[in-house]
């Protein structure tokens, strides 16, 4: 890997980071139950990627900025799969699965509209 690829990768990281940690510290909202924080980064996230793979990138340096970097550091897939972990370990069972449904719908959801509204310009 070229310094212009780990410098393209930090770039895109660091952006990532910041907006998640915003959104994780400013975002909650109740539809239907409740939506947790880091289901709601990793939903914006998936319509990021739909946008991103509609748009069909050629070039390496954009695919390293925004799929690596930026949305790589935003999204959050650790802390979706700790949250399920901490409500197996609670014994919520119940809640483990619609909060588990929640963010596959949702993201995928999102990742369609994402991609269906670049897709449709």
């Amino acid at each position: 890997m070229d310094l212009n690829s780990i410098i393209f990768i930090l770039t895109g990281s660091s952006f990532g980071l910041i907006l998640r940690i915003f959104v994780q510290n400013n975002f909650k909202k109740k539809i239907g139950f409740d939506i947790k924080n880091t289901s709601i980064v990793n939903i914006v996230a998936s319509f990021f990627l739909g946008i991103l793979v509609a748009l069909n990138f050629i070039n390496n340096y954009i695919l390293l900025l925004f799929y690596t970097g930026f949305l790589g550091s935003f999204s959050t897939f650790s802390s979706f799969i700790y949250q399920l972990f901490i409500l197996f370990m609670k014994r919520k069972f119940l809640r483990l699965f619609f909060h588990y449904i929640e963010v596959i719908v949702l993201s995928f959801l999102f990742f369609y509209l994402g991609y269906f509204f670049i897709k449709s310009l």
